[in-house]
């Protein structure tokens, strides 16, 4: 008998970020570290015959906006709502030419430059960090951004009520809380890592600025929406292929209690935010092998882990799970995204999502999804192998 859905997709990823099992495993794509490069969506358009005028939900990453036809197609439990730019910030890429070279630059909120050459639009790298060669002084009078702007908002709970009350999904917000990597993103990554032994100083007062601009903005965007939405999205890449990217003792000293400090805050507006019976949960993105960090951020309040970079050094799925599933949601993980989502056969793809599926899915507590994004060079026919795949091996007995 072949498997038929029970639940509406709500319902459906409520369950499994309660440990409690649903009808099938709900599934991702979508988000901004969920989602799909431009160009590999615009191939997976035509390879599938959807037509859908290609829209950019994230210029750094060069992102797509799934189009609805595509999200149904692959069985597609998540939305996303999301905050926007405040009225007084004229964002947007302009174009500029440099020796020779055409460019395409934004600068965001924070002063940060991010170009991409124009032969090539793949991605953006930072090209300016406004701090390179500030001192602690410096960092008292800098024009941050005020995160909790209410113009920031405009729109944002018609559009979740909307939502809410028009279709099935469970509601997630973008990205947001990124505590830490905006300091390096203003600050220069070699003077950062240097700062962070030579200089702590600078670095907590950066991240007290970061982290006020976090804690301003959720309240604001909690106000709005928290009585609406089921997942919010933090994070702060904290590891590389091999392990932590930085001393941890750094980041238990200094990076962590502010971490906390915005998980904290965030759930307790979270509490006063409705009579709901169910609370968001809270959702952290770190790639790399985390496997250290795990218990730290589990103490820090968070409930979801996201992507699971499986395939690196102690990032086992049989590990996380029996280690840490009884405690965190894991949503990611579905396939090595770096040897075999690229590399791989339809029928090898299909096997992969298998055996990674039957090891999550137990007892609920898991989303599936990719390891990050869908980059460039990934074939269509692989793409809909692992949606196709994740939506077969997914139901529950």
């Amino acid at each position: 008998m072949a498997n038929k859905e029970r639940m509406t997709s709500r319902e459906r990823v409520l369950k499994a970020l309660n440990h409690q099992i649903p009808d099938r495993v709900p599934i991702d794509l979508g988000g901004f570290q969920t989602g799909i490069h431009k160009r590999a969506y615009i191939e997976l358009l035509d390879y599938l015959g959807i037509d859908d005028e290609v829209k950019i939900l994230d210029p750094v990453q060069q992102l797509a906006q799934p189009c609805e036809e595509l999200l149904e197609r692959f069985h597609v439990d998540i939305r996303y709502i999301c905050a926007h730019g405040p009225d007084n910030f004229k964002g947007g890429i302009e174009q500029n030419e440099r020796q020779g070279k055409l460019w395409h630059d934004l600068k965001d909120e924070f002063g940060v430059v991010w170009s991409m050459p124009d032969k090539q639009q793949l991605y953006m790298d930072i090209s300016h960090h406004p701090l390179a060669d500030a001192n602690v002084d410096d960092i008292k009078d800098y024009p941050f951004p005020n995160g909790g702007d209410p113009s920031r908002f405009t729109g944002v709970r018609e559009a979740a009520l909307k939502m809410r009350q028009n279709t099935p999904y469970a509601i997630s917000t973008g990205i947001g809380g990124v505590v830490y990597e905006i300091c390096w993103y203003m600050r220069g990554l070699e003077k950062w890592f240097m700062d962070m032994i030579d200089n702590p100083a600078f670095c907590e007062a950066l991240l007290d600025q970061t982290l006020k601009f976090w804690l301003d903005y959720f309240n604001g965007f909690m106000a709005e929406v928290g009585d609406l939405i089921d997942i919010v999205m933090i994070g702060d890449d904290l590891a590389g292929q091999s392990g932590p990217l930085f001393s941890p003792d750094f980041y238990r000293k200094i990076v962590k209690p502010r971490q906390k400090k915005l998980v904290r805050h965030i759930k307790s507006l979270l509490s006063r935010a409705g009579s709901r019976d169910t609370k968001a949960k809270i959702w952290y993105h770190t790639c790399g092998s985390c496997y250290e960090y795990i218990p730290e951020l589990i103490d820090n309040g968070i409930d979801i882990l996201n992507p699971v970079q499986i395939g690196l050094v102690n990032m086992e799925p049989q590990k996380l799970k029996s280690m840490f599933g009884k405690q965190l949601v894991f949503w990611g993980g579905g396939i090595d995204a770096q040897h075999v989502l690229p590399f791989a056969k339809p029928g090898e793809i299909r096997e992969h999502v298998r055996r990674n599926i039957e090891i999550f899915k137990p007892g609920g507590g898991y989303v599936f999804n990719n390891v990050h994004n869908i980059q460039v060079g990934v074939p269509p026919e692989n793409i809909v192998a692992l949606f196709d795949a994740a939506y077969e091996f997914g139901f529950y007995d």
